[in-house]
């Protein structure tokens, strides 16, 4: 191991240097041979947009326009090469900072802002995207994920060996949600139930303040060893090696070959949030050397020497990623927030009885401060 990072460890996933020079792995590479320079140049634009629009939602909070801001900058690789591994059928379970998974996937970037305005009151609503909701508890979502993949092994919906019928879950999570209980009883849950589902740590380096040496003697994907799933190490800011091991869990997950566990190697490059202050507990030369491994530096390098990333199309890509920050600005600026008793819809599949008694004792309570004009008081 090198003095700042762990990306010179032996068993990482490697398909691109951080000089951006192209790697052979014998089990991975067959996984991104259908990477062309065209597939490769839409990775780099959506890297560049994401990051675009992560600036911007920065910039917004620190204006007073949102009450916090969870920023991505660093981690774009990870998200945007593990994202396109993904089909339609399959489900989405992120924590609050997949913002590129996000994008893939068709959801508004604009739209997740709102959360971070207090405008939502994050109730679970099926989408088109099947990406689930933001959750900020750090490791509840795993177990959510996990329960969802089991009832699709039950529903008949892996292992049939169709790939227009067949999906998985992938659930994406930080370091920091390794240490949660949580976490580690969806590891067991999905372990004894063969359940279709890609565990996607990030591991940043950090929970908040707090570096993964401090979290694991061992490295974290080991920690899946002990529940009997297989764990792979990955560099997270390469978005080759990113895609191709992510697809391989995928289609195992799909197949019925069951969960398997992935530590992507990365480095949030901003603060854990715009809360936090990482000058307290890192240091400008460990943030140098990761600046060196930028994922979108990485990409650039590769396609430049190629000559498949033409000066006019870099130009286009930013003037994009500035048109999306500027929509996402207004946007903001027009939402209104939902009427309090919408926290009450999407909270079950069903009608509960427990929830509609919530609902009506609401309505009373804020009907109460209504005067006889029809005004409230």
């Amino acid at each position: 191991m090198d003095a700042h990072g762990p990306l010179s460890d032996n068993g990482v996933v490697r398909l691109l240097t951080h000089t951006g020079d192209r790697l052979e792995h014998p089990e991975y590479s067959p996984f991104a041979q259908d990477l062309d320079f065209a597939a490769l140049r839409a990775m780099w634009r959506e890297m560049v947009i994401v990051r675009a629009f992560d600036t911007e939602a920065t910039s917004l909070q620190r204006q007073g326009e949102l009450g916090l801001w969870v920023a991505a900058l660093g981690q774009e690789a990870a998200q945007i090469g593990s994202g396109h591994a993904l089909t339609d059928r399959d489900w989405v379970f992120p924590s609050y900072r997949e913002h590129g998974v996000a994008y893939l996937r068709g959801v508004d970037l604009a739209d997740i802002l709102r959360t971070f305005r207090g405008l939502e009151h994050s109730s679970w609503v099926p989408n088109e995207h099947n990406f689930h909701l933001y959750t900020l508890v750090i490791g509840a979502h795993t177990l959510h994920a996990t329960g969802y993949a089991m009832a699709m092994d039950w529903d008949g919906l892996v292992g049939s060996g169709r790939p227009d019928h067949d999906a998985a879950v992938i659930c994406y999570f930080g370091d920091g949600a390794t240490s949660e209980g949580d976490t580690n009883e969806a590891l067991v849950f999905a372990a004894v139930n063969n359940a279709p589902i890609v565990f996607f740590c990030q591991n940043n380096q950090y929970a908040i303040s707090e570096p993964t040496t401090r979290q694991s003697k061992v490295a974290l994907a080991q920690r899946a060893s002990g529940v009997g799933i297989p764990g792979v190490r990955v560099d997270g800011n390469d978005v080759l090696a990113s895609y191709a091991v992510t697809r391989q869990a995928l289609e195992r997950a799909r197949s019925g070959g069951g969960p398997t566990f992935i530590e992507a190697l990365t480095y949030r490059m901003a603060a854990h949030t715009t809360s936090d202050d990482p000058t307290r507990y890192r240091t400008r030369d460990e943030e140098d050397y990761w600046r060196e491994r930028d994922p979108i530096a990485r990409l650039t390098a590769y396609l430049e020497r190629a000559g498949e990333l033409p000066q006019a199309f870099q130009e286009e890509v930013r003037a994009e990623g500035k048109e999306l920050a500027t929509r996402a600005r207004i946007r903001l600026k027009e939402s209104v927030r939902a009427p309090a008793r919408d926290m009450f819809d999407h909270v079950y599949a069903e009608p509960h009885a427990t929830v509609d008694s919530e609902r009506a004792w609401y309505e009373r309570y804020e009907e109460s401060f209504v005067d006889a004009e029809g005004s409230h008081r």
